[in-house]
Formats: structure tokens, C-alpha cells, sequence
């Protein structure tokens, strides 16, 4: 997935301003798709010079702030994307690394850390199953699209979830012990 694809579909969701889409992005779009507010602005500005989104300006305080809507190129852009193929993309975790190169020197105690990023996954699973509560309670009908938002969001609790369990099976063993 790349960046243009993220942009589209939360513009097709609501048209915003550059700052608006970046606070989304380290929201909901975040948890999913990381992108900082540099990379968010120098990607519009390219999909503004390729014709798939245009900017109109609303009057605020300061003088006239840019918003972005989807145009038609851009809409039947995201359409393809979808309806294509994606590639499996491998696992790209610090910690990972951190572990790998923690065995190799065969000095380091990693320990705290995969106690710390425990923690952080904690959170971050709290935080899914509280969106999970307050957005998709159960026994009410859903859209297609609602399902689908779900189904993110089950995602990333399963994610979440998973890795735990691997964090506790890991700081079990006999290496941490």
C-alpha cells in the first residue's frame, strides 16, 4: 500500500485540510499506516500536480486554508488499487532486530525492553478494544462499510493480542528467566 492510497480513501471519507488529514493520520489512519506530517503535504502536493485531488481555500482567521477533495482520476485510482492484488509484506519490527542483535553480541539484556514494548502492546490493545465498544457494539445491524471498518479493527486486535501472547511465551523462557 502506499501512501497515495491511504490519502484517497480518508479524503474520500471526509475532504479536510492537510493539518486535519495529518492529525487523522496519527489517529485512527496510525494505527495501520504511519506517515509524518512532512511525507502527508509532499504527497498531496504530488497528487494535486497529478490531477487527483484538488485544494479550495476556506476562509479562517489567518487568511485561507487549503482543503483537499478527491477527483474523479484519483477516485478511479484507488478503485483499481483495491480491486488489485497486494504482496505479502515481511515483518519489519525493531524489537526484532533488537533480539537478533542482542543473541549475536551475546552481551545485551534485552529483558526490559520486551517488557517495555509488553506494555505499549497492552495499550494499544486496550485502546482497539475500546473503539471496538464504543464503535461497534454488538447486536446492531451494520453497512458493508461498517463490517469492513470492523474487520480493521479486528485486525489489529488479533495482531495485538498474538503479539502478547508471544511476549509472555518469550519473557517465560529460559533466557529470561
Amino acid at each position: 500500500m502506499s501512501l497515495t492510497q491511504a490519502i484517497l480513501t480518508s479524503l474520500l471519507e471526509m475532504p479536510c485540510s492537510g493539518a486535519e488529514l495529518a492529525r487523522r493520520f496519527d489517529k485512527s489512519l496510525g494505527y495501520f499506516w504511519q506517515a509524518t506530517h512532512q511525507q502527508i503535504y509532499r504527497e498531496l502536493g504530488s497528487m494535486e500536480r497529478d490531477g487527483l485531488i484538488a485544494a479550495y481555500g476556506l476562509p479562517t482567521a489567518r487568511g485561507r486554508q487549503r482543503h483537499f477533495t478527491v477527483l474523479a482520476p484519483g477516485r478511479d485510482l484507488l478503485q483499481a488499487w483495491c480491486a488489485g492484488q497486494g504482496e505479502l509484506r515481511p515483518i519489519r519490527d525493531e524489537l526484532l532486530l533488537r533480539m537478533r542483535a542482542a543473541a549475536v553480541l551475546g552481551t545485551v539484556d534485552i529483558a526490559a525492553e520486551m517488557r517495555r514494548q509488553q506494555s505499549l502492546h497492552r495499550d494499544v490493545l486496550a485502546r482497539y478494544e475500546a473503539i471496538e465498544q464504543h464503535d461497534f457494539p454488538l447486536g446492531i445491524q451494520r453497512s458493508t462499510a461498517d463490517e469492513l471498518q470492523w474487520a480493521v479493527l479486528r485486525a489489529g486486535i488479533v495482531y495485538e493480542t498474538s503479539w502478547l501472547a508471544w511476549c509472555e511465551e518469550v519473557l517465560e523462557g529460559p533466557g529470561f528467566q
